[in-house]
């Protein structure tokens, strides 16, 4: 469903090219890894460009080239983890000032933002972004950032980019959406005008379930600037090896959401149908509500879906005990397929309340799907949901 925009380059060609050629010396074809901690000066005031690893370091330097190309931002900093990209967004902030976000993020975001930074002074507003109304309402004169996941995590929500970003800038607000879930073969916020993308590469952009790292890709200068400062002031840079491990893993992004949606989009048709199921989100079902949004500002559905249990018929556990290909995990977007119960686990550090609130159920059910067979991932989901 990708559509190739033809003033640019072919993203799956800067996917494996971008970063790469750095060794002049052995003409490798893989970037080299540099796992030292410190480089060693010429002369006082001259080096070769790095001085100390948690500041700059190339292995991470050209897995943040390819990063920024890929989203079509200007720089980028590779951190250690996704929540490690998401506290140094936050930082731009200051205390009194107010964020406006969703009420169905990640389980993550949400208990950092409630249970850490707002100790700090700095407020929270949980909505419905896919209200209009609600959005026009939250974002006061005190609102400094819009911080917007799409989709959300688990229900597959959409929020409106040009709208919600549009209404932000008027206002001149600070825009940031977190764009794990599509990667950016899928969604590239720049188009919609976000100041600041924000990346799990755990999940997607590494794919192979073997590190953890995040990223934030900057819209423009003064923003990497600022942001690059505080990465390198927090301390929350990636390491060189697991850089290395993102910048591999890249090379196979296009290919790899390719399978995951063709996998996703037809399991999510066959458990529509399914007796046990109660409900199925999936951006590429056309009973989606906002599968005309989807349209406009997606060219691609992603390997994501979750669905509603009948729990009359047959219980989580009894569910995730049956199943032989996905494993019982939180984490997504590796090639193996994982699945998981929100309510208990990824989200659990949300609170009920706010699990309600957000639309979670304790029968909510929430898949990320790998590249196996489309056929022995259905098999498999038919025999543990029939038993």
């Amino acid at each position: 469903m990708n559509k190739q925009n033809k003033n640019r380059p072919d993203l799956r060609t800067k996917a494996v090219h971008t970063g790469v050629y750095k060794d002049s010396s052995y003409n490798s074809v893989t970037t080299p890894i540099y796992p030292t901690s410190t480089f060693y000066f010429d002369a006082l005031g001259k080096n070769k460009g790095y001085d100390y690893t948690r500041s700059g370091n190339p292995t991470r330097s050209a897995l943040e080239e390819n990063i920024a190309a890929l989203e079509g931002g200007v720089g980028c900093s590779a951190t250690a983890t996704g929540m490690a990209a998401i506290t140094a967004v936050l930082f731009y902030l200051k205390p009194g000032d107010h964020v406006v976000t969703g009420d169905d993020i990640y389980g993550g975001t949400y208990r950092l933002f409630a249970q850490v930074f707002s100790r700090g002074g700095i407020s929270f507003d949980f909505i419905n972004m896919r209200d209009p109304r609600a959005v026009r309402k939250a974002i006061t004169a005190k609102a400094k950032m819009v911080w917007i996941e799409t989709p959300s995590n688990p229900l597959l929500n959409i929020v409106d980019l040009e709208g919600v970003i549009g209404l932000a800038r008027s206002k001149k607000i600070l825009t940031v959406v977190d764009n794990t879930f599509l990667s950016p073969y899928f969604q590239r916020p720049f188009d919609f005008g976000a100041d600041i993308v924000v990346h799990s590469t755990t999940k997607y952009l590494n794919g192979h379930s073997d590190v953890v790292g995040g990223a934030v890709i900057y819209g423009n200068k003064d923003l990497e600037t600022r942001g690059r400062f505080l990465v390198n002031a927090l301390g929350v840079s990636e390491a060189p090896f697991d850089a290395w491990l993102v910048l591999r893993g890249i090379k196979t992004l296009v290919p790899r959401m390719e399978t995951h949606q063709a996998n996703a989009l037809a399991i999510a048709r066959h458990l529509e149908q399914h007796k046990h199921v109660k409900k199925v989100y999936y951006p590429g079902l056309e009973s989606h509500p906002q599968y005309a949004l989807i349209k406009k500002q997606m060219s691609g559905f992603g390997g994501m879906l979750a669905f509603e249990l009948d729990t009359k018929k047959i219980t989580p556990d009894q569910l995730f005990k049956r199943l032989k290909y996905f494993s019982l995990a939180e984490s997504l977007g590796g090639v193996e397929s994982l699945i998981e119960h929100p309510w208990s686990m990824s989200h659990a550090s949300m609170g009920e309340p706010a699990l309600k609130a957000s639309g979670i159920t304790k029968e909510t059910i929430r898949v990320s799907v790998g590249i196996e067979g489309a056929q022995d991932l259905i098999g498999d989901l038919d025999n543990a949901l029939s038993g």
